[in-house]
């Protein structure tokens, strides 16, 4: 009989009049692991987004300057295009991008994660700062916390085997 793993919970901090989001999730690999299934693209269109659509990187340029795309596409046929610029990445402990939906031009969130060593465990912690107070409240209102649970439920899988060497 199969083992359940236990699903990464995510703690959300959405304070009302304030223009960000900060998670924090504990992910059970190392950071170095957590790191490359942000930066490989390969890895990252596994996980990025509700299982509902399967994600098209057009674009992942994990350097400074960089630029990055993905589209999800549904099995309806539907798309929603994502993109932004790295503009800062330091192996294994930061990512720092912009991010906008492509639905809704114009209203970019620069996005800061970090990654926090805890031994074979690593601590997530991502700060969305937006535009608006307005702009960060649609973002919540759109299920964004429905979206971003389920990528972390797909990126404890995918850690998952890349521990086991799959």
């Amino acid at each position: 009989m199969a083992t359940k793993r236990a699903m990464p919970k995510t703690e959300y901090v959405i304070e009302p009049g304030k223009q960000e989001i900060i998670t924090t999730t504990i992910l059970d690999a190392p950071r170095e692991l957590v790191f490359r299934a942000y930066t490989e693209p390969d890895l990252f269109g596994q996980w990025w987004g509700p299982r509902r659509y399967k994600a098209q990187i057009e674009k992942f340029d994990s350097r400074p300057g960089g630029e990055w795309r993905v589209v999800h596409v549904g099995e309806d046929g539907s798309r929603h295009s994502f993109r932004g610029v790295n503009h800062d990445v330091v192996a294994p402990e930061r990512i720092c991008t912009t991010f906008e939906y492509e639905g809704v031009p114009g209203h970019v969130a620069l996005q800061t994660a970090t990654f926090e060593s805890l031994g074979n465990k690593t601590r997530l912690v991502a700060q969305q700062l937006f535009q608006s107070v307005m702009d960060r409240d649609g973002m919540v209102a759109s299920g964004m916390k429905d979206g971003a649970d389920e990528s972390m439920e797909r990126l404890a899988e995918v850690l998952e085997n890349l521990k086991a060497g799959k």
